[in-house]
């Protein structure tokens, strides 16, 4: 057995790993650079760059469950924003419920009324997307426009199910009192929950990739998409692997349900629906199923809506589709494509 394995270990060895491509990433701080002269004010583009990167870290918790079930089950997830809805409206109910605790000046109690709500909003959340699974998704594995047309279905009673729990109007979701207002840095007002947003948007990049590169569960997830057969038949369950992968998606799109809804300060039961266009012009300029690419995409188009909105307003509408377009044009499988797909 080993004079089987060593030659296959020196040929792998042998073979040199790809150099890793920095030239996506490196579009984020030039695409901050050239918005400098644009905006003028230096204490205005550092307000507007941390923004911009707070937006773009809330898209990316928000779009990463759906790349993540894609990447790895191949799954166009089309209801992915009913998860990210019921994430909202469960912060509105846990918020109202720990008034005391989000209504006094205290970033401690603050901070645990906002980290109640998200776990709550991932548990349930994780719970509807096993059910999500089970009966909506499960029956179509393989069949793409099925699944595009049965999860927009699945998106629509989830709308109509939050209609009926909390009702069809606007509910306020205000952010707790240590969290509101603005840190000074020279003449630049930084957001303080903006600054929160982009700590926890990082802790969930790091914790994505630390799964899927550095567990033994990333690597039979990763294999199972390769292999199936060959992973059940080393004795693994890739069923429920999958399945799991799918809970843990529809969990984050719960926590990024409530990073956007503090960010709007209201939901409405059409809060996925608005969200989901956002979501797919990210996925797809990142390519479609990469976490990295993902980031990547979600800050490139916060900082350029952001900046947008402050350069040339009439066009901020128009601007996280002009770079799609362009980013299409010159990588046509997005910025870190997928291999094999």
């Amino acid at each position: 057995m080993n004079t089987a394995v060593a030659p296959a270990t020196a040929a792998a060895a042998a073979v040199p790993k790809a150099a890793f491509d920095w030239l996506p990433l490196a579009l984020v701080p030039l695409l901050a650079l050239l918005a400098l002269p644009l905006v003028g004010s230096p204490s205005t583009w550092l307000t507007l760059t941390v923004a911009g990167l707070a937006m773009g870290m809330i898209v990316f918790v928000t779009a990463s469950g759906l790349t993540l079930v894609f990447g790895l089950m191949d799954v166009l997830n089309f209801g992915h924003g009913v998860f990210i809805a019921f994430g909202a409206y469960v912060a509105t109910t846990v918020f109202a419920g720990m008034a005391d605790w989000t209504s006094v000046d205290s970033l401690v109690r603050n901070l645990g009324a906002v980290f109640a709500a998200m776990i709550a909003a991932m548990v349930l959340a994780g719970a509807i997307g096993w059910a999500f699974e089970r009966v909506m998704v499960r029956p179509v594995y393989g069949q793409h426009l099925k699944q595009i047309l049965i999860t927009m279905g699945g998106m629509i009673i989830g709308e109509e199910l939050i209609k009926v729990i909390w009702g069809p109007e606007q509910r306020p979701l205000a952010l707790p009192e240590a969290l509101r207002g603005s840190l000074l840095i020279g003449d630049a007002a930084i957001g303080k929950y903006r600054v929160l947003a982009v700590a926890i948007g990082a802790v969930v990049l790091v914790a994505m990739l630390w799964a899927l590169n550095r567990t033994k569960i990333g690597l039979l997830v990763r294999a199972g998409v390769q292999d199936r057969e060959m992973v059940e038949a080393l004795g693994y369950r890739i069923r429920r692997l999958f399945v799991g992968v799918f809970v843990v998606g529809s969990a984050l799109a719960g926590l990024g349900g409530v990073m956007w809804g503090l960010f709007q300060q209201n939901v409405i039961p059409q809060l996925g629906a608005q969200v989901n266009v956002l979501i797919f012009i990210v996925i797809i300029i990142g390519g479609l199923g990469s976490t990295l690419g993902c980031f990547v995409g979600a800050l490139l188009v916060g900082l350029l809506v952001n900046y947008t909105g402050f350069v040339a307003p009439v066009f901020t509408a128009f601007a996280s589709i002009a770079l799609m377009v362009a980013v299409l044009l010159w990588r046509p499988q997005g910025l870190y494509p997928v291999a094999n797909r």
